[in-house]
């Protein structure tokens, strides 16, 4: 259970630490969707920009298994190497956006 709540808040962690070097100029807002009791993670902008409807998912991260689930990672930063400088170990990280038969390639869990 220890393993998990820390993975819990490193994950809220590195979303709400990204999130925050978004522009606080822009009309997009930011949506930090944690939901710790089935443990999903999302980071979505939502709004209008140059009238124009702007909604979408940025990151979606999942705990299942006492793993990181990596499902969405839309940052230049690449979230993975976040949660790794917080102390998350590469065999607990799943890039889930890689299809299975690759993830053996990525140096980080396969599941």
């Amino acid at each position: 259970m220890e393993k998990l709540e820390q993975y819990q808040n490193y994950v809220q962690q590195a979303i709400t630490e990204y999130a925050e070097l978004g522009s606080s100029r822009d009309e997009i807002e930011q949506q930090l969707i944690f939901d710790t009791v089935r443990n999903h993670y999302q980071l979505m902008y939502v709004g209008w920009k140059n009238r124009r409807r702007q909604h979408g998912c940025v990151l979606h991260i999942d705990i299942k298994n006492n793993k990181i689930w990596i499902q969405h990672d839309g940052t230049e930063i690449g979230i993975a190497n976040e949660l790794i400088k917080l102390g998350v170990p590469k065999e607990d990280i799943v890039l889930a956006f890689h299809e299975p038969l690759v993830r053996q390639y990525t140096g980080f869990a396969v599941g």
